[in-house]
């Protein structure tokens, strides 16, 4: 596994940004296809529908997606974790500590709601009080699948041990990694 300041052993063209909701997987992946020129799409667009369901096009858009020559995705849904992990050439980790993932989540879901803000396919925040009683709640979702990553990511070194995996504990060594290995790389 790499830290923030290993050099990678080549220039990224297919990456793959993982972490838990909150995490600042999206940001990182929007910010390494600004840096290295790639085309960055956002699973979660792919994926929701209308009223929160799966788009039936999604596993399609994500081979299509996976099956060009150079992307920034994150690296999330099951369906695309596996077919992502095997074209990526980088893996980048992004492994805040859960106390900052989670106070995350919930600013984000608070001002979401409150700003009535459009996410996806017309998509908005549900009512505060349903954390309570929707289990698939973002917030009780970031709780639930906060270790999550802690087996995954393993088991993607081991499967493809040839894939470099850099693994950000910090915001301040995700910014160190940006400034000192991507943007050289530019």
């Amino acid at each position: 596994m790499l830290t923030a300041t290993d050099p990678l052993p080549h220039h990224p063209r297919r990456v793959a940004v993982a972490g838990v909701s909150g995490s600042g997987k999206s940001t990182l992946a929007r910010r390494v296809g600004a840096l290295l020129g790639l085309p960055y799409t956002e699973l979660d667009s792919l994926h929701h529908g209308a009223g929160w369901t799966k788009r039936p096009e999604f596993e399609s858009d994500v081979d299509a997606v996976v099956a060009s020559e150079a992307w920034v995705c994150e690296w999330q849904y099951d369906y695309a974790r596996p077919v992502i992990a095997d074209r990526a050439d980088l893996m980048v980790w992004v492994d805040l500590p859960f106390p900052v993932t989670l106070s995350r989540v919930v600013r984000r879901t608070v001002r979401r709601r409150i700003r009535r803000e459009e996410l996806w396919n017309d998509n908005r925040e549900a009512p505060l009080r349903t954390f309570f009683t929707d289990r698939e709640h973002i917030v009780r979702w970031a709780i639930a699948t906060r270790n999550l990553y802690d087996e995954r990511i393993p088991a993607v070194a081991a499967a493809r041990p040839e894939l470099p995996i850099v693994r950000l504990r910090t915001r301040r060594e995700v910014d160190r990694w940006v400034r000192e290995v991507l943007e050289p790389l530019a």
